[in-house]
């Protein structure tokens, strides 16, 4: 399962967004791009590197790969309305993704484990994809061995009901959830443009 290994605080460094949590607090200190010259380079960005930026910050935040985002793309483009939200649509929709929108873990790293190692059921059905898209009704909970795991309670204990979207309700008692919605674009706070990534693969 190919996933990115390399430092997740000098890419939101380098990008400007936290990542991760760790990545916060190397922000704070640092609120410039890694490297020797990292404090003094300026000077006019590119309208390619402003739209490639943008595209890294939505594969980073997701976890994908290059082959995989374009993927995303594509099917995008296929469906019906604005590709840009599709795209986001569909992203959202990642089993992993809605694993941590949950708040059944801290990261969406975290949540791709919980995933991939089979601690999960959708609708009584185990689902070890973290790419597996979840539609609307589908019942998410865990497995009966899976159900005590201590960090999955510790993030549940921290998740504000503020965090929770909208369009997902958690039983956090009993560490269930369903999807209710797919999300429109407006409801998803995140901290990239997905228009400008559109223009960069339309070229």
């Amino acid at each position: 399962m190919a996933r990115f290994r390399g430092s997740i605080t000098k890419v939101s460094r380098r990008l400007g967004i936290a990542l991760s949590q760790k990545a916060e607090k190397y922000l704070e200190r640092r609120p410039y791009a890694p490297g020797e010259h990292g404090q003094s380079r300026k000077g006019k960005v590119s309208e390619y590197a402003l739209q490639l930026r943008e595209k890294q910050k939505m594969k980073y935040l997701y976890g994908i790969l290059e082959k995989q985002f374009r993927t995303y793309y594509r099917k995008a483009v296929a469906q019906r309305g604005v590709t840009g939200d599709n795209l986001v649509k569909l992203l959202e929709r990642r089993f992993d993704n809605v694993v941590y929108r949950c708040g059944f873990s801290p990261s969406r790293a975290g949540a791709r484990q919980l995933v991939s190692h089979g601690h999960l059921l959708i609708n009584g059905k185990k689902v070890n994809i973290p790419s597996y898209l979840v539609s609307p009704g589908d019942l998410i909970e865990f497995r009966q061995k899976s159900r005590n795991l201590d960090a999955v309670a510790d993030s549940l204990n921290k998740a504000s009901d503020a965090r929770i979207p909208a369009w997902i309700q958690v039983d956090k008692a009993n560490k269930k959830a369903v999807f209710l919605a797919v999300p429109e674009r407006e409801a998803v706070q995140e901290p990239y443009n997905e228009q400008l990534v559109v223009e960069l693969y339309s070229k």
